[in-house]
């Protein structure tokens, strides 16, 4: 992600945030998970961000221990992780050794995981059952989003602890047209009350051209999430859907089992890192907005 550069832009994306925020088995597992948040749903006032990170990447293996302008792109993202106000602790949640040393030596806590989670989500869920202290709201952030904005986490964590009947939040922001067919770029839509109706690799909504719309407001999912704690150990209890599995998108796992997800809009332009490539532009991106 990249923070925006002007006082005018930041005063934009602040504008953006709080509109977002005002404005089988698995379903016998769904259906309990429901009566058990219903039960013991209260203000989420202890938040914990945790940044999975893990070695191994069919695209990029090493990736959390590639050099940003000298640093390893693990403490980019911690460091601007640190930033945010709403965040009471930040750990690394890591099956992997190399990460977990390099951690420690700048500073950060780390958590050990097993290498048999599946994803972010099932890792965030391990390392909150091994943290000492309770929370109530868990921010899964990503270990490849050097440039992540603090207010956007703020953001997030905000719109949930509001949104009552929601179990999860995240943010979205504009689709560059360019963007449209990439399938690298999650694609969301949202519903008046700002809820999720679904997410998706490929073109959403699609119209009958058959091509992307210039003039219509795509939303590009920034892959930022935060979830109650309570429904983050019942996330991890439920199969996975036929949706989730089809376009290899976790969040899916949620809706397709009724769970509400609140989400926020923001002006943010997204820069994660995908592959070796993309290691150039977020260097120069950060050299252009001074953040070296």
């Amino acid at each position: 992600m990249a923070m925006c550069s002007s006082s005018s832009s930041s005063s934009s994306q602040k504008t953006w945030i709080v509109h977002g925020i005002l404005a089988g088995a698995a379903i016998a597992a769904a259906i309990g998970a429901h009566a058990y948040l219903g039960r013991t749903r209260k203000f989420r006032s202890r938040v914990v961000g945790i940044i999975p990170a893990r070695y191994a990447s069919s695209r990029f293996e090493g990736k959390p221990l590639v050099k940003i302008l000298g640093k390893p792109m693990i403490q980019r993202t911690w460091e601007r992780t640190k930033l945010a106000t709403t965040l009471d602790h930040v750990v690394v949640a890591t099956d992997d050794e190399r990460i977990a040393e390099c951690c420690r030596g700048f500073g950060a806590d780390v958590i050990m995981t097993s290498e048999s989670c599946r994803n972010g989500t099932e890792r965030c869920n391990e390392a909150l059952e091994k943290l000492e202290k309770k929370y109530d709201v868990v921010v899964n952030i990503q270990g490849d989003e050097p440039l992540i904005d603090p207010e956007i986490i703020d953001g997030v964590v905000k719109a949930l602890q509001v949104t009552p009947d929601a179990v999860f939040s995240t943010a979205v922001t504009p689709l560059k047209p360019e963007d449209g067919v990439d399938p690298n770029r999650v694609k969301c839509v949202v519903d008046n009350r700002g809820y999720a109706i679904y997410f998706s690799r490929g073109l959403i909504p699609y119209n009958k051209s058959g091509k992307v719309n210039p003039d219509f407001p795509y939303m590009l999912h920034l892959g930022l999430q935060s979830f109650d704690s309570k429904f983050l150990k019942v996330y991890s209890e439920l199969q996975p859907t036929p949706l989730q599995q089809e376009e290899d998108l976790e969040q899916l796992k949620v809706l397709e089992n009724g769970f509400k997800m609140k989400v926020i809009k923001v002006d943010h332009e997204a820069h994660g890192v995908d592959s070796p490539d993309d290691v150039e532009k977020i260097e120069s991106l950060m050299r252009e907005r001074n953040l070296s």
